[in-house]
């Protein structure tokens, strides 16, 4: 009769079951077997340290597990943090499948060392692996790169904006404020001319550091005599000193906000200085913020992500280059067709089009005007719409010759785009004078004849049969990538700082898509 109490006592429902094997649990359609599959293909002990210890001396865990680990759940959940890999690793029959050899679960901190001691620095040939892996089997197509972009908000503070041009309108008024507090130095305390302190337009940090030192010395400043109390009478040379003390520091502060800055950026987070603030669009209206985040690049060959890229630009235009250099890297050649939106048409990138054999297929920014407003495309006073005579001269609606004035540079243009710049012979007493121009004077138009030849060019590629079936095809895959990723799969904020990290993130999600994209497609061929 005891011995019934105890075992009735002891009694619980959740009771050892069978079968202990989990490779009988697990269904044959499911997702961890594709995965294996890619993965058992692919060579990643090239890219991973074989003695992997946990810093604080413990034995290491086998790192090809743990890269296994960390693939699979943004395989299944398009991001998964750290703490929630620890708690798949004991709780997820898939994952506790690909740590069967290990004695342990691995716990999060594992998880975060791994990742910084081996994947910021082979992520992108990782992707290229997998990719090529699946790219072959799936006998994908990597002559056509649909290309689009999308912004995303970084993990900061979106209150804690630092503008460049502020800093830069902030630090000429220093300036004002510097020669001010010199010119009453040299008056009220420096009798000799040839003592005092130099005047200039712009004062460097170095100029105005030997120059702060100079007078410490010469006036023999001694700051334990200074008083800030109230009821207090600062001296002259107090006074001079506190003001000059700001100055530098405040140079010092504008100068490093510039620097970080750049020459490509004009705003950064406190939080996250790698993020640029960009307008994003925050709801289903369209209606958009400004916010710090990212610009995530991406190409798209048969519904996959062939190449991705993260920026600090705000314009797609700016990003294309970079996108297709590393599409280079990736595969060791150009794509022979490049189709993009209105975003990525511009002279730079139609010359580097031009420069690699790349047929283009990117929409210039008048483009849907071109195409459906007659009024505007067939305009007569459009200097693009204007004939020549035989001499080359452009030759108004009111036959009046157009004679070159002078060529100018384009403001910021990296590539050297120059503009060349033509005014009319006469436009006194001319009858069309309020329909064609309303400057004073005559006419003066700007002509780039190799970027209007270029945008017959695209108008042509797109309007074919081919370019129409181009940009139908673009619309559905590469917007269906950014429709997958952020709303099927929940991915719509970047978790990790800075432009590293943040690279690091984004081929993650990457190389989830694709292995997931790989699975569908090859359940759907099996159905």
């Amino acid at each position: 009769m005891k011995y019934y109490n105890i075992i009735q006592e002891n009694y619980t429902v959740k009771r050892l079951r069978l079968p202990l094997e989990t490779d009988i649990l697990i269904d044959i359609s499911d997702p961890i077997y594709t995965f294996d599959e890619v993965l058992g293909s692919v060579d990643l002990r090239k890219y991973l340290i074989s003695d992997f210890k946990d810093p604080r001396g413990r034995v290491g865990y086998n790192p090809i597990n743990l890269l296994k680990v960390i693939l699979l759940g943004f395989m299944m959940n398009g991001y998964v943090s750290l703490r929630e890999l620890e708690d798949l690793c004991k709780t997820n029959i898939r994952y506790m499948w690909l740590l069967r050899d290990e004695d342990d679960y691995p716990s999060h901190q594992t998880f975060g060392n791994f990742m910084n001691l081996h994947l910021k620095d082979n992520i992108e040939n990782i992707f290229r692996d997998i990719n090529n892996y699946i790219f072959i089997k799936d006998k994908v197509d990597l002559k056509n790169l649909y290309i689009d972009g999308t912004k995303l908000e970084a993990s900061s503070n979106k209150y804690t904006w630092v503008w460049k041009k502020a800093c830069l309108t902030s630090r000429d008024r220093l300036y004002k404020k510097i020669t001010l507090t010199l010119e009453t130095i040299n008056n009220e305390l420096l009798i000799l001319e040839s003592h005092r302190y130099g005047i200039r337009e712009i004062y460097e940090i170095d100029y105005l550091e030997d120059m702060f030192s100079d007078y410490i010395k010469r006036f023999n400043v001694d700051v334990n005599t200074f008083v800030y109390k109230q009821g207090k009478r600062k001296t002259a040379i107090q006074c001079h000193y506190d003001n000059l003390n700001d100055y530098l520091n405040k140079l010092k502060e504008y100068a490093t906000k510039i620097e970080v800055c750049g020459t490509h950026r004009n705003s950064y987070s406190k939080t996250d200085k790698d993020a640029t603030f960009m307008r994003i669009k925050t709801d289903y209206m369209g209606n958009d913020q400004l916010l710090p985040a990212y610009n995530y690049q991406v190409g798209v060959c048969d519904e996959y992500i062939a190449v991705c890229d993260v920026n600090q630009y705000a314009s797609d235009q700016d990003c294309f280059i970079p996108l297709m250099n590393k599409y280079k890297e990736l595969y060791n050649i150009y794509p022979e067709k490049a189709i993009g939106d209105a975003g990525y048409g511009s002279y730079n990138n139609y010359l580097f089009c031009d420069a690699n054999n790349i047929e283009k297929y990117m929409k210039f920014t008048m483009y849907k005007k071109e195409m459906t407003d007659e009024k505007y495309r067939d305009d007569i006073f459009r200097a693009v719409n204007f004939k020549r005579d035989i001499d080359n001269d452009l030759i108004c609606p009111n036959n009046k010759k157009f004679k070159f004035s002078y060529t100018k540079s384009v403001r910021g243009n990296k590539f050297g785009r120059t503009e060349e710049y033509y005014q009319c012979e006469d436009c006194t007493g001319c009858p069309l004078r309020e329909l064609c121009h309303k400057q004073s004077g005559n006419r003066i138009v700007k002509v780039n004849e190799e970027l209007t030849s270029f945008h017959e060019e695209v108008i042509d590629n797109l309007e074919s049969t081919k370019g129409a079936l181009l940009r139908m095809n673009r619309s559905i895959q590469v917007e269906g990538v950014f429709g997958t990723i952020k709303y099927n799969r929940f991915y719509k904020r970047i978790v990790r700082k800075n432009l590293d990290s943040v690279k690091l993130e984004i081929f993650m999600v990457s190389i989830g898509f694709n292995l997931m994209k790989y699975h569908n497609k090859k359940r759907r061929l099996t159905c």
